[in-house]
């Protein structure tokens, strides 16, 4: 071989060695449908938030693992009073958030207290309610102590709403958030992508991914196609269901459904008429066909439900058969409420395709007993700040991802956008808040259930499935969604 060909063939061995197909890859692009409004998790509801911060960035106590269950995090072990009142947690040593500050009992005290405080914004508030004191006898201890037992209270410090915040730095995480996790915020440019790098920093066990960029992508076609591309590595909660039997055909995908702790309802807001009426309620849900719904949303991914729980859950009770399909029914239980020509409502859609597709096909279905439905597109701040803050809509469709979370129905008609009542559904409520036998909680979850199945306290559709979609050789992200997280602390490229 000449030196030409010598020359070539270096070349060549350089270009092989460098094309990205056989470099080692460090870092994965997350494709997500909806652009979270900030990224504080104490601040702000949009189950968003948490899919980009949760255990990446910010970790809490407690973490919850994909299957559900409480594990260790910046607490590494805690003892539990006999009389279920007090806690004492161990925490991490060697911790520091990631503008260097240390993380001691001071900040699980300050966050804590911020999270409970009267003036607070926390989404969850009621997860501190049971709090009466947070002590911190040591820079590695503290202890809790609450004013009645709450057979939840380890599991919703595992939450995002419950997540370690630093007290010099709180009150930019919306924008610049600084948590102790393994990764770090680097940049977040709107309407595109936020990106974290890992920091060597991290106490615990390093991620192996040096990178994560979380690219928001609303459109379910453009989704799909960047993940054909190779643009996306990973759409954990792809929009477009009905893409994946061509992501299964090809091997260099894979495909897995999962579980969520998504209900989703139709929402009916309870303070007009005529959707305070129980009739108009049940009618409504005897219109739709549930099944059909999850045929034509989500493409058959989905469980019918027919009331707040998941059917994964032990304590779960099958009330799906309490309001079959039955149009002729459903009619008249609307005139047996004094509306025997129907009535005109609106119906205001967040972006999810289960949303945007489920409203045409609920209208069509409603239509059918003269409910006359005007579809009502808006963004998902518009939601929060009309729906969810505002009460002003006549009915919604969302999936609620917070894990058992079927006590919102127990925060008051003027506190939560349901604006449902009940007091014999909120005294059930306050049993399990202060029950820590599993069965007796088992026995109150499924009293709670059939309540709201018989007052219809929204009309119950199914449970959101998570259908995930990723480069074949990127292993360890969750399957199942317990909690609306991508946690990507145990993600690596197979080699």
């Amino acid at each position: 071989m000449g030196m030409r060909g010598l020359l070539a063939a270096a070349m060549l061995a350089v270009g092989l060695i460098a094309t990205p197909a056989m470099a080692a890859k460090d870092q994965a692009v997350i494709g997500m449908v909806l652009e979270p409004p900030n990224l504080d998790p104490t601040g702000g509801a949009a189950a968003a938030i948490a899919e980009v911060v949760y255990a990446n960035v910010f970790e809490g106590l407690t973490r919850i693992d994909e299957a559900g269950q409480v594990q260790p995090s910046l607490a590494t072990e805690w003892k539990v009073s006999d009389d279920g009142l007090t806690y004492t947690f161990t925490l991490r040593r060697g911790t520091t958030f990631h503008d260097g500050t240390k993380f001691d009992s001071e900040a699980v005290k300050f966050s804590l207290d911020r999270a409970r405080a009267a003036d607070s914004t926390n989404p969850q508030k009621v997860f501190f309610e049971p709090i009466k004191s947070v002590d911190t006898p040591a820079a590695d201890q503290v202890v809790i102590t609450l004013s009645h037992p709450d057979g939840l209270f380890l599991f919703h410090l595992g939450q995002a709403a419950a997540l370690i915040v630093a007290p010099n730095t709180a009150a930019d995480n919306g924008t610049h958030p600084i948590g102790t996790g393994p990764f770090k915020f680097v940049e977040w440019v709107p309407g595109d992508h936020v990106t974290l790098e890992r920091t060597d920093a991290y106490a615990g066990d390093k991620p192996k991914l040096n990178r994560l960029v979380f690219r928001f992508v609303a459109d379910p076609a453009a989704a799909s196609a960047a993940v054909m591309s190779g643009d996306i590595d990973a759409f954990p909660n792809m929009p477009a269901p009905e893409t994946l039997d061509q992501f299964k055909a090809d091997p260099r995908f894979a495909v897995e459904i999962g579980t969520t702790a998504g209900e989703t309802v139709m929402a009916v807001n309870q303070r007009r008429k005529p959707f305070d009426d129980v009739k108009v309620r049940r009618a409504l849900a005897m219109a739709i066909d549930r099944q059909a719904l999850i045929d034509g949303a989500m493409f058959g991914y989905g469980i019918p439900i027919g009331s707040h729980f998941a059917p994964y859950d032990p304590a779960y009770k099958d009330l799906t058969g309490a309001y079959p399909y039955d149009p002729v029914e459903a009619k008249a239980l609307l005139a047996e409420a004094g509306y025997p020509d129907g009535f005109k409502a609106t119906l205001k859609l967040p972006p999810p395709g289960y949303a945007r597709r489920g409203g045409e096909i609920i209208q069509a279905q409603l239509a059918e007993i003269g409910v006359q439905v005007e579809l009502v597109p808006v963004e998902w701040a518009q939601w929060l700040e009309q729906v969810f803050k505002g009460f002003d809509y006549d009915m919604t469709i969302v999936s609620h991802t917070e894990a058992l979370d079927i006590d919102i129905y127990a925060r008051g008609k003027d506190k939560y956008y349901f604006g449902y009542d009940n007091p014999a559904f909120d005294q059930v409520i306050q049993q399990l808040n202060s029950t820590v036998d599993p069965e007796q909680r088992r026995a109150l979850y499924q009293q709670a259930q059939q309540i709201l199945s018989d007052d219809e306290a929204a009309v119950f559709l199914f449970q959101l499935a998570k259908t995930g979609v990723r480069n074949a050789k990127l292993l360890g992200m969750w399957k199942n969604s317990p909690i609306a997280a991508n946690d990507m602390t145990k993600a690596y490229w197979a080699e």
